[in-house]
């Protein structure tokens, strides 16, 4: 009989019984999930794994320190899935999260993924919280969309405007990887450069997994090219700079986005005589006075360096943590409500805040430069 039991069929003088059933409803259950979709596989699954871990730290440590939504114990989980780097997958990918029941998603890495799936996410009211860049991202008009970082109409103006007036060079190559982020953020520095009075000679575009750049290493030898702009993935400038070097033509600058902030371009990235640089809204995590404390606690559990933004993702999560229990009910769209009202603790970089189209109050772009097997910060948006 429980089973039939319907709130509309009762009579009046039920109302008392009724309130307190429906109040039974919106009580919290046992376990939430929490979707995390990014690239796990392929040549972007270094960053992707990262991200993963943030959140994976984070929810270790709430659920050992005893998580609350009024009152109750919750357990937090982790739904993670390989959206690799793929715009239809992506999609699958969000479809799936939404029918596993999740309460909010942390994705996705590439700003062409997250564009494509955040219309599923935001029909069934779900929180996505992406580092992914690119404006149209949050230009999507959607209530469901959250930016962890500054966009790229930001790095734009610091690609174009740094390597216009810190480099020497009067010669610029503008280099894409063809993504959504990637094409909009070099037009952009392209924008800058020409502002400068500087000369682009030679502009070219490539797709995200291309790494035979020897035609492209003679074009720049022969155009003179004296400094790249490039928003080419690390694997790939890797694989530019060993072709420049096997024609002997090294004395160049290269400044690139954040997707070439990585350890992975450490380790081979000296074959810019002139410096390699990037820009970024990934502020390296020891930058930040909590930063030590968080590198100590990542070390120790996955055994590896952080390769990208990991300190973000754990932050995204004691934020999304923090909107959780302040819903006392841990529905999606309570969840939105919340995130568009926190000005959210986080644990590494101090704070999250988001406006009303959902870009990040506190995102700044940092310019490094690789020296000595560490990423240098020489100047930040916020000084400027």
């Amino acid at each position: 009989m429980l089973e039939r039991f319907s709130c509309n069929s009762l009579p009046t003088l039920a109302g008392i019984a009724c309130a307190l059933l429906l109040q039974g409803c919106d009580s919290p259950p046992a376990t939430l999930k929490i979707g995390v979709a990014q690239p796990l596989t392929g040549n972007l699954a270094s960053l992707g794994q990262d991200l993963l871990n943030g959140v994976t730290l984070a929810v270790d440590e709430l659920n050992k320190e005893g998580f609350k939504i009024d009152g109750k114990p919750v357990t937090l989980e982790v739904v993670a899935m390989d959206d690799r780097a793929n715009a239809d997958t992506g999609k699958e990918v969000a479809r799936q999260l939404v029918d596993a029941g999740v309460v909010a998603v942390i994705g996705h890495l590439n700003s062409g993924v997250s564009i494509a799936a955040a219309p599923i996410y935001a029909e069934k009211s779900i929180a996505q919280m992406a580092i992914s860049t690119n404006p149209k991202y949050t230009a999507l008009g959607l209530a469901t969309t959250f930016r962890l970082v500054a966009n790229d109409t930001m790095q734009a103006k610091a690609i174009g405007s740094y390597s216009a007036s810190q480099f020497k060079a009067t010669k610029y190559a503008v280099l894409d990887d063809g993504t959504t982020y990637g094409k909009d953020l070099a037009a952009g520095a392209a924008v800058q450069l020409k502002l400068a009075s500087k000369e682009v000679v030679l502009t070219q575009s490539f797709d995200d997994k291309t790494k035979d750049f020897e035609a492209l290493a003679g074009k720049l030898k022969a155009s003179g090219v004296e400094a790249m702009v490039s928003t080419l993935n690390d694997f790939q400038v890797l694989a530019l700079l060993d072709a420049l070097k096997k024609i002997d033509y090294t004395n160049v600058s290269l400044l690139g986005g954040d997707t070439i902030k990585t350890t992975l371009m450490l380790k081979g990235g000296g074959a810019a005589a002139q410096g390699l640089f990037a820009t970024s809204p990934i502020q390296e995590a020891r930058e930040f006075p909590a930063g030590p404390a968080f590198l100590d606690k990542y070390r120790a559990k996955f055994k590896i360096e952080p390769a990208y933004a990991g300190h973000y993702t754990y932050d995204a999560t004691y934020v999304l943590a923090a909107a959780i229990r302040r819903t006392k009910s841990a529905k999606p769209a309570a969840i939105v409500e919340e995130l568009r009202r926190i000005d959210g603790y986080a644990p590494v970089t101090g704070s999250m805040k988001w406006d009303a189209k959902g870009e990040q109050r506190y995102g700044v772009i940092g310019v490094y430069r690789a020296r000595d097997g560490l990423w240098e910060l020489q100047v930040r948006s916020d000084v400027w």
